[in-house]
């Protein structure tokens, strides 16, 4: 998974459920918590994410990931572009797979 993936996965699910811990993130994505640690830094430097941390209890402080409005475009931007890659992709797989069709039934009518 490199960092556009890990990113995209990071904005989906915090907008899906801005609740998630960051060891939650991680073992839902299977990535180590340092990855998204260091992911959601990254994030909340360049203005996509914001923190609030929130009273859960009176016991406890948690934080909730809110996306912003950038967040939200950054979002759709990288979602466009991994939909065009996977297109691309599954073109390159469907013509691979004419081939080998082509192959097999070029071998079957040899025998």
């Amino acid at each position: 998974m490199n960092n556009k993936d890990i990113r995209l996965d990071l904005l989906r699910k915090l907008e899906e459920n801005p609740n998630y811990t960051q060891r939650e993130l991680s073992k839902e994505m299977g990535v180590s918590l340092g990855k998204v640690n260091y992911c959601m830094k990254k994030l909340i430097e360049k203005g996509l994410v914001k923190l609030s941390n929130f009273n859960h209890n009176s016991d406890k402080v948690s934080y909730m990931y809110l996306l912003t409005p950038i967040g939200i475009e950054q979002k759709t931007r990288l979602t466009i572009e991994f939909l065009k890659i996977k297109i691309k992709e599954y073109e390159i797989l469907k013509k691979e797979i004419h081939v080998l069709k082509r192959d097999v039934n070029q071998l079957k009518k040899s025998k």
